[in-house]
């Protein structure tokens, strides 16, 4: 008679951790910094269809790093979650705390009942009106939370990138010094070489701006991104181009960045062309 197969829970725990960790960690780094005028979200990602970062509700963002499928499911139960609870409620209910549980639930129950942990850490985070209002939450494959404030880095090889993210981060910054500082840190060689150079072109970047009416979240492409990066005085934010024109930011859907209450609950919101918007350039039509 054989005897049955036992794993004590502490490793069966530890063996998980250590499977999603190393999940986690083959992906490429995302940054999340506040600054003055809100949240800027910045990640290495050459794609223009699989996003890492996108919108969850009128002032709420989401990031992730990790197995797209598994954080593309988590995101799409979001909106969902941000839809029903405005419509059923208020729009002023729908919280990143209150999302950021229900998100760290999923996780907990999966990684402690299901074989296989989900190889995922995300970052759910909300505007406010002020800068001491500004809520960033940090999530890992353990349904664990932490709130975080002034930056945040996850996936890949951590210990650079939060090194160069603590030396040069301060309270005030403007977006621009925001951006080169994420994109300096993503830029940092994890053996200690050189920095690696980052285009525009291979980078993922959107903004919740705390200074537009509703729907704060924007993303920012390629033009806008080499004027941000090519300022003389970063303190100072680029003026729009010459021939830039309002209602050029780009209009999200439900596929790809988490349109608000009424694409899937039937509420009715979003930008419309031409929206009022202060303190960040527009795009460059492209």
């Amino acid at each position: 008679m054989s005897m049955p197969f036992y794993v004590s829970p502490e490793q069966l725990m530890k063996d998980r951790a250590d499977y999603a960790r190393k999940g986690i960690s083959r992906g490429r780094s995302v940054v999340v910094v506040e600054y003055d005028g809100g949240i800027v979200f910045v990640a290495e990602n050459p794609s223009r269809a699989l996003h890492k970062i996108s919108e969850i509700y009128d002032r709420i963002a989401f990031a992730a790093v990790g197995k797209y499928n598994e954080f593309e499911n988590l995101r799409v139960a979001g909106v969902r979650y941000a839809d029903l609870r405005g419509y059923s409620y208020d729009r002023v209910d729908v919280t990143a705390r209150a999302l950021s549980n229900a998100y760290a639930q999923t996780l907990g129950t999966v990684f402690t009942t299901e074989p296989k942990p989900l190889e995922v850490e995300i970052v759910v985070a909300e505007v406010g009106v002020a800068s001491e209002n500004d809520q960033i939450y940090r999530l890992t494959y353990d349904g664990s939370v932490a709130e975080e404030r002034g930056y945040v880095v996850m996936g890949g090889t951590v210990e650079q990138p939060h090194q160069v993210l603590s030396e040069g981060w301060r309270p005030g910054m403007s977006l621009a010094e925001a951006l080169t500082l994420a994109v300096r840190a993503l830029s940092v060689d994890a053996g200690g070489g050189q920095p690696r150079e980052l285009s525009p072109d291979v980078l993922e970047v959107a903004v919740l701006d705390r200074k537009r009416p509703r729907r704060a979240f924007r993303r920012l492409a390629a033009p806008l991104l080499n004027r941000l990066l090519a300022t003389d005085d970063p303190t100072k934010d680029v003026p729009p181009a010459d021939d830039s024109r309002p209602g050029m930011h780009e209009t999200l859907t439900g596929e790809e960045g988490g349109t608000t209450a009424g694409t899937e609950a039937g509420g009715g919101s979003g930008s419309e062309p031409g929206e009022g918007h202060e303190g960040l350039p527009e795009e460059e039509p492209h």
